[in-house]
């Protein structure tokens, strides 16, 4: 039998299985706890619509049926909701997928690609996984964005910059100012791609999306959202891309699978676009839950990230794995970050009012420090 080492990608050698988590099931197995607080993966804790649920429920008569390869439906009620052509588009299963197709798509071995670190692993992971070399621009030790670094690297010549804003998993942004000088620094051969998973979250303050900045003719860009985080869909995984040109959007799609994106979560996003008031509910509860979060984590002592996402990132004097393992006993998931000089940070989701609450609890009984 042929050494499964030479079938194999070498490049797989360099990648860590991603940090997806224990399930619910598991976890109560192991805790021994009926109700867990899933804190973890930055789920919308109050889902979706009630319409899209009642939707959901009627639909068991149309599964046999093959869902439109090009998401026909959910591509012009997109475009409208966004004013933007539906030639544009593009859809994944999650905007995971999507990051896959645009890195297959796009990237061959030396190529150069260039992040903010921490990063979302994923952003790494695929560089890494088609033989591309990253350069990583730190972020500031107040865990901001150091701009002038990230204007320097975009000015140089590379084939992907992509980051997500706000990042994650620190939850930290550029205003519209900042943004702009790192548009305008970009390299004219540059691919941009903007991860905007958490878009929704991020609109009071100075936060600007990309999509406010970009337009047709300025470059090459992608960017990413989903309906996974705000929307409440993280469960029929469906995310989306907008696209510079209808080129570039061909081009991925040339890359995606016929029928990436299924019929359930086609026609669940496009009745979640219609229950826009939901969506922007669920998003002020989670917004200032997340803030009295970060508050109480301050008042602790803790070294704590500015975000507009709907998580927190800090930092304790326990490895992140450790503390991580112990408040999964007592029936918390958190998500320990795991990348080079963050192995100290515990990123956590805001949840409803009691699950942050517990989650305080929690932490206060184990002693963490700052």
């Amino acid at each position: 039998m042929t050494d499964l080492d030479k079938l194999i990608r070498p490049s797989l050698k360099q990648l860590e299985p991603y940090n997806s988590g224990l399930s619910i099931a598991a976890v109560r197995t192991l805790c021994g706890r009926a109700e867990v607080n899933r804190l973890a993966s930055n789920e919308n804790p109050f889902g979706p619509a009630p319409d899209v649920l009642e939707y959901i429920r009627k639909q068991q008569d149309h599964l046999h049926i093959y869902p439109s390869s090009e998401a026909s439906d959910l591509r012009t009620g997109l475009a409208a909701y966004l004013y933007t052509d539906p030639d544009l588009l593009v859809f994944g299963n999650g905007s995971e997928e999507l990051l896959s197709i645009i890195f297959r798509s796009v990237i061959e071995p030396g190529d150069r690609v260039i992040t903010l670190y921490p990063s979302f692993p994923l952003h790494e992971d695929y560089a890494v996984l088609m033989g591309a070399g990253i350069e990583r621009v730190a972020l500031s030790d107040d865990l901001t964005i150091d701009v002038d670094k990230l204007v320097e690297a975009a000015g140089k010549p590379a084939k992907l910059l992509i980051f997500s804003h706000p990042v994650n998993p620190v939850g930290c942004w550029m205003s519209r100012d900042d943004l702009l000088k790192v548009l305008d620094a970009r390299h004219p051969e540059t691919l941009l791609v903007l991860d905007e998973a958490y878009f929704e979250f991020a609109l009071n303050g100075d936060y600007c999306g990309g999509l406010d900045l970009l337009a047709p003719g300025k470059g090459h860009w992608i960017v990413l959202r989903t309906f996974s985080k705000a929307w409440g869909l993280a469960g029929l995984r469906i995310g989306y891309g907008v696209c510079s040109s209808p080129a570039l959007a061909a081009a991925l799609d040339l890359t995606k699978t016929p029928f990436n994106t299924n019929t359930l979560a086609q026609s669940a996003a496009l009745l979640a676009l219609g229950n826009e008031a939901h969506m922007k509910k669920s998003v002020a509860a989670i917004a200032a839950e997340r803030d009295k979060m970060r508050a109480a984590l301050l008042e602790r002592g803790f070294r704590v990230a500015p975000t507009q996402a709907n998580y927190v990132f800090f930092e304790t004097d326990l490895p992140s794995a450790d503390l991580a393992d112990t408040l999964m006993r007592l029936g918390t998931l958190v998500k320990p970050w795991k990348q080079e000089g963050f192995d100290r940070f515990i990123r956590v989701t805001a949840g409803r009012q009691e699950e942050n609450r517990q989650f305080l609890e929690h932490l206060d009984s184990i002693g963490a420090q700052a």
